[in-house]
């Protein structure tokens, strides 16, 4: 990859065995570990926000950059969409100025991270097929109301790979543990 129709992938083949392990299937489209758990295993990986074919032609988007893979980070995020945290987060989203100010700025943040992180081609691609305004204009994980979360895993891990205002808030609430080395009770 990264001959001009593929982007570089930075992630080893030992990342890309620990990551089919994680997700029972091995990831496409993966360009590098954004973050590791203090065991060494991948935790947050950032993909390619285009799903391309055998020749590196553009067939969809694939709006998300940050994929959350710690199966602890997994199943805590899990449990708090559960007891349902994403609607009490929106709702602090509409009643905290600076937390949705801050919010919304993640969101364009990301949009622009999106459309950089696409090969030069692959922008005229997108724009000739008419996506542009799905790479420009949508936040986190393509979200277009920009006053909703969407899922907390995305969140989560936009936090731990670049910065989220919703994905701190977890952390600073909740104390997120990752996996841990095998002598530790966490994980």
């Amino acid at each position: 990859m990264g001959d001009g129709h593929f982007p570089v992938s930075r992630a080893g083949e030992d990342d890309l065995d620990m990551l089919e392990s994680q997700l029972g299937r091995r990831p496409t489209g993966v360009l590098k570990v954004e973050v590791y758990c203090p065991a060494g295993h991948p935790q947050v990986i950032r993909y390619y926000p285009l799903t391309l074919g055998e020749q590196g032609e553009a067939l969809a988007p694939f709006p998300t950059l940050f994929w959350l893979t710690c199966p602890s980070l997994i199943r805590q995020v899990s449990e708090f969409e559960s007891y349902g945290w994403i609607g009490k987060i929106e709702e602090r989203i509409q009643a905290d100025s600076d937390f949705r100010a801050e919010y919304h700025e993640n969101h364009k943040a990301y949009g622009r991270e999106r459309w950089a992180a696409l090969l030069p081609a692959h922008q005229k691609a997108v724009i000739e097929k008419g996506w542009e305004n799905v790479y420009r204009n949508t936040g986190i994980g393509g979200i277009r109301e920009w006053d909703f979360v969407k899922c907390l895993h995305l969140q989560y891990a936009h936090h731990a790979g670049a910065a989220n205002v919703v994905g701190r808030f977890l952390q600073e609430q909740f104390s997120l543990q990752p996996c841990m080395p095998p002598e530790s009770p966490v994980g």
